[in-house]
Order: C-alpha cells, then sequence, then structure tokens
C-alpha cells in the first residue's frame, strides 16, 4: 500500500496519440501527459500526423527525464529511473496509417502495450444555421471512430501485457463539452466527446474480463493550441466559471493519467 508502489508506472510501454507535439507554448494535452509518464520512468511512444513534431518531442522528452535524474542525484533506488519518448508519426484520421502504426508498435514491442491513451482530437467551430457537413466527417472520425479502430486494432497488444493483478489501460481524453452544453458552437466536437464517454463505458465492460481497463478523462480548459483563441477572447469569464479559478496544467491532467495508469487506478 505504499504511494511509491500504488503510483508506479516505471518500466510500461505507453502510446499517446495527438495533442500539439511541437514545443511551444500550447503543448497540447497529449504532450502534457507524455512528460508525466516519461518523467515516472515509462517508455512511451508518440504519434501524431507532423513526423517532425513527433521527433521533436520525443528528443526533448528524453533529454529532459535523463537531465532529471541525473540532477536529483538518483541511482540511489529512491525513484523511478529515467523514462523515454520515441516517435512513431501516422495520420491517424487514415485507417491504413492506423493499421501500419499498430503493426510497428507490435514489432518493436514484443511484450505488449501496457497503456494507451486516446488523446488525438479536433474541433470545428460554427453556428448551427451554417455548420458544414464536412465537419461531421472530419471531427467524427478522428475524436471517436478512430479511437475505437486504434482500441480495437491495440486489443492483442494490451491483452499480452496485461494481467488481473496489473491490468493494461485505455484511457480517453474526452472534455466536459461532452457532459454539458458547450458555452460556444461546437456542435460535432460536443457530440462526438459525448459518444467518446458513453463508448469508454461500453469498452470497460467489455475489456474488464479480459484485464483491461477503460476510462475517460472529461477535461476542463486547458492553455492548448486548440483553445487558444478561447482563451484570449474570454480568459476571466472562463476562470470565474472555474471553482479554483484557474484552467488546467500539465500537473493535472498528467497526474490523472498517472493514477488511472497504476495500480492506485
Amino acid at each position: 500500500m505504499e504511494v511509491n508502489n500504488l503510483f508506479n508506472v516505471e518500466g510500461k510501454v505507453v502510446l499517446v496519440t495527438g495533442g500539439r507535439l511541437q514545443t511551444c507554448r500550447a503543448k497540447g494535452i497529449g504532450r502534457m501527459i507524455a512528460q508525466g509518464f516519461v518523467a515516472n520512468g515509462a517508455k512511451v511512444y508518440l504519434t501524431g500526423r507532423d513526423a517532425a513534431a513527433c521527433s521533436s518531442a520525443a528528443s526533448e522528452l528524453s533529454a529532459m527525464a535523463t537531465a532529471r535524474l541525473g540532477g536529483s542525484g538518483s541511482g540511489s533506488g529512491s525513484g523511478p529511473g529515467p523514462g523515454s519518448a520515441h516517435a512513431l508519426p501516422a495520420n491517424l484520421q487514415d485507417l491504413d496509417q492506423v493499421q501500419a502504426l499498430v503493426r510497428r508498435l507490435g514489432e518493436l514491442e514484443p511484450r505488449g502495450l501496457h497503456v494507451l491513451v486516446n488523446n488525438a482530437g479536433t474541433t470545428w467551430g460554427a453556428d448551427v444555421d451554417s455548420y458544414p457537413d464536412q465537419a461531421w466527417n472530419k471531427v467524427l472520425t478522428l475524436n471517436l471512430h478512430r479511437v475505437f479502430n486504434l482500441t480495437q486494432l491495440c486489443l492483442p497488444l494490451l491483452q499480452r501485457a496485461a494481467s488481473r493483478d496489473d491490468p493494461a489501460r485505455v484511457i480517453h481524453i474526452g472534455s466536459i463539452d461532452g457532459i454539458r452544453v458547450p458555452p460556444v458552437s461546437n456542435i460535432a466536437y460536443a457530440a462526438s466527446k459525448a459518444g467518446l464517454h458513453h463508448m469508454s463505458s461500453v469498452l470497460a465492460k467489455d475489456l474488464g474480463p479480459r484485464h483491461i481497463t477503460s476510462n475517460v478523462l472529461a477535461c476542463g480548459p486547458f492553455a492548448t493550441k486548440m483553445t487558444r483563441v478561447m482563451l484570449e477572447a474570454a480568459a476571466d469569464t472562463i476562470r470565474n466559471e472555474l471553482p479554483l479559478r484557474r484552467i488546467g496544467t500539465p500537473e493535472d491532467v498528467a497526474g490523472a493519467s498517472l493514477f488511472l495508469a497504476s495500480r492506485a487506478g
């Protein structure tokens, strides 16, 4: 029942999708989550359609983990060893690339996949009168359809890593816009996240007997590229609606993901 054991993810293999991986002020939730896993000793694969951004983020996160370990004087066994990050780019809108991604991951990790973080997503803002048909195809495909495809294709790898005492984990990044009426008109996005929340529950029922958990995080506002315009336009209003009067931090979403991926979850 020690904290170090309950929340331990050291040595686990993790796949994180999407998340605006480039090194900029708005780094994206996927990048925040990946950094949390790498800092705590996991082996993380980053996937997104921008190969250069994936490679840059992977190099930076691995270097940060190594520097943190060296700077802490570790080696005494008091904490997790350095994690690592690796680029595995793919355009998740394209089913062929999703299939190729999983095949490559299986070749690289014959022992399987411990944690799948379905974070990749997109949005489309427009009022109800002008909302275009192509928005539904783009948003629902990436935010919902491909989440199912990737999870389904990863099941053999997840089962390979799973055990009764330490199940494999699927973590979906949802949104409060999937459980409330959003303040801006992003109809397809809100619908896709509502569907994702319910799909996670259905998957939990189906996959639990295989020792695979499925959970969804209903994230509020974070400083990401996707939310930048909204935060710049109404930052004070948004903060005043939140109990803590602040938007999310990397520690918030990384901590929740580490909890769900560990024995504590």
